[in-house]
């Protein structure tokens, strides 16, 4: 017991960030499966990061109000990014919360109470490990029945074919704004359970960079259940630690099985466990 105690404290820092990568995961997904791409989730994380923390540590509010508060401010964000760039198309509509997500970086870095591009020190740790995951497992099971829901088989619907859709009278707009304003309050969920947990936040947390991984936590554990989500990020937030002994080919060897992923299991690590129930 004692040696369990002793591993869970040595890495409570890894397995927070696998529980806040799973919920980022989450926020891409919902998304992807209403059939839209939005690469800008990290703006929504940096507002909510951002908002929190001043909220607790100059407005003295209440933790749980001040996560409430950024979260709902990253889903207003998303409302109103959501309403002009969903009439865009194609390649167009990847590429717009991308900018989004750049100009919240760019204000966090010129703007005096956000600390600048120092960001901000000495955050108090009130995001616990527990609180996260229990924070993960809500975040799951409240997604899990919305994908069964009416407004979840609307999503599919629109993500198979927005037209045929259309045609029995799903209205695509609606519904892809509510799966917007979704993603952007748990990306922003996230990010405020983030700077809580790791005592110093920055421009620099918010990249592009960062994005492209979260998305990668999605494709790679698979776009067909709540589930492929989380396992991905499990993987690939556990699998740099694990390479770590190879040092300079830590990343060569990362990115070969993410290749191996990608080729052979177009569907995702998921997909393993559906072929497996199948069989």
């Amino acid at each position: 017991m004692h040696a369990l105690d002793a591993f869970l404290t040595s890495h409570s820092a890894l397995f927070n960030e696998i529980g806040i990568n799973a919920l980022l995961a989450l926020s891409v997904w919902v998304t992807l499966a209403c059939g839209q791409l939005s690469l800008g989730n990290m703006g929504f994380m940096a507002i909510a990061a951002y908002s929190s923390v001043l909220l607790v540590t100059r407005g003295h509010w209440p933790f749980p109000a001040a996560v409430l508060a950024g979260s709902l401010l990253a889903a207003i964000a998303g409302l109103l990014l959501g309403w002009p760039v969903l009439r865009l198309r194609g390649v167009f509509l990847a590429i717009a919360p991308i900018g989004f997500g750049e100009i919240v970086r760019v204000f966090a870095v010129n703007l005096t109470i956000t600390g600048g591009a120092e960001g901000i020190a000495s955050i108090p740790p009130l995001a616990s490990t527990p609180l996260i995951y229990a924070s993960l497992a809500l975040v799951t099971f409240l997604l899990w029945r919305l994908m069964r829901s009416r407004a979840g088989r609307a999503f599919t619907a629109i993500a198979q074919d927005e037209i045929a859709a259309q045609g029995i009278g799903i209205d695509p707009s609606a519904y892809k704004l509510l799966a917007f304003a979704i993603g952007a309050f748990i990306a922003g969920y996230a990010g405020a359970l983030a700077a809580f947990s790791s005592f110093y936040i920055s421009p620099s947390d918010y990249g592009f960079g960062r994005a492209v991984d979260v998305l990668a936590y999605a494709v790679v554990g698979g776009m067909g259940s709540v589930g492929g989500p989380i396992l991905g990020a499990a993987l690939l937030t556990v699998l740099p630690e694990a390479l770590r002994f190879l040092h300079d080919y830590r990343d060569a060897v990362n990115g070969l099985i993410l290749l191996f992923v990608i080729i052979f299991l177009p569907q995702g690590l998921w997909s393993i466990f559906r072929w497996r129930s199948g069989r």
